[in-house]
């Protein structure tokens, strides 16, 4: 498909959804990936490993059409006074955070693998495993896992203090652009 020319002043509804679904879904995953390992081995704490996976796999597939929608989609112009710094940094930090929101589920799932459990889908169907069991691709994945995820949560947070730096500070319109509605950003102020 053609990408259009035509560049929009704010991300469409699909953009939006995308974006609020991937952070409701990593805001699920953490808080159940934080809390799981600690729990008494029980069939909760079994389900809770499932629905965590089920999940984390939910957002591969989330974030995969989510980046093909975006390079068959006009990104919004720019606004005018921002920094060409602010926008090389956004910009480093949206793929960030894509890199890493591509990695945590594959990495999970290569673990997952590589200590031999099988891998389902909210019990409706099994993946393949992506690699054979084997202690030191367990080991390798699960420190990729782990340190993946602490990545994240710095990137997120500085996508998060950026939003908010450019809502409350610079007044620019910036998050108001992936909120839900038909506002119109404001324009900048020199």
């Amino acid at each position: 498909m053609k990408r259009s020319t035509v560049r929009p002043d704010r991300w469409g509804p699909v953009s939006q959804a995308f974006h609020w679904i991937s952070v409701l879904l990593l805001v699920a995953i953490a808080a159940i990936g934080l809390t799981m390992e600690d729990l008494p081995t029980s069939p909760d704490k079994i389900r809770l490993y499932a629905l965590h996976k089920s999940l984390g796999l939910t957002l591969l597939a989330i974030v995969v059409l989510r980046l093909l929608w975006r390079w068959t989609r006009p990104v919004p112009a720019d606004l005018p006074g921002i920094a060409p710094w602010m926008r090389r940094a956004a910009s480093g930090v949206h793929w960030g955070l894509y890199a890493l929101m591509l990695a945590m589920p594959l990495t999970g799932w290569l673990l997952n693998s590589a200590e031999g459990f099988p891998l389902q889908w909210f019990g409706l169907f099994n993946l393949p495993a992506l690699a054979a069991e084997s202690e030191p691709v367990a080991d390798l994945a699960h420190e990729l896992h782990e340190n993946g995820f602490w990545l994240l949560v710095l990137l997120a947070a500085g996508h998060v203090f950026a939003a908010l730096y450019h809502h409350v500070f610079l007044r620019d319109g910036t998050l108001q652009r992936m909120l839900p509605g038909r506002r119109r950003p404001p324009e900048s102020t020199p």
